[in-house]
């Protein structure tokens, strides 16, 4: 899992909405990290079966990133990804406000397919 702030850098488009290239860029750390994790490698990321934008997210957002091996092949590897918005900008109180969010807002969910070659897999399971 991995937890992180949404910066203005982050922000690609009006109204300081960030691109979802972003989130995307957090599920492939992710990857790396089961990777390594399962095979002693960090692997590389293959393809995306499909990716679901639910959520917008903007500079400011806290998002915590998550990720489960759901298959493993010989070399492939299936991953489930889902992103959650838990903290959120509250710019009605103030510009530098924000809130806990009772319930997490799921922003995104993918399937990725990841591949760790044969000769890089070390570790025993």
């Amino acid at each position: 899992m991995i937890r992180i702030r949404m910066s203005q850098h982050d922000a690609h488009y009006g109204g300081n909405l960030v691109d979802g290239a972003r989130i995307l860029n957090l599920f492939g750390d992710v990857a790396t990290e089961l990777l390594i994790r399962h095979d002693g490698d960090e692997g590389l990321f293959r393809a995306y079966k499909s990716v679901d934008f639910l959520v917008p997210v903007y500079a400011g957002d806290y998002i915590e990133a998550e990720g489960e091996i759901v298959k493993i092949g010989k070399t492939s590897r299936i991953i489930e990804f889902k992103a959650w918005k838990i903290i959120t900008k509250h710019p009605e109180v103030s510009n530098s406000a924000a809130i806990v969010l009772i319930e997490k807002e799921l922003v995104c969910k993918a399937v990725g397919v990841c591949v760790t070659p044969k000769e890089k897999q070390w570790k025993l399971h």
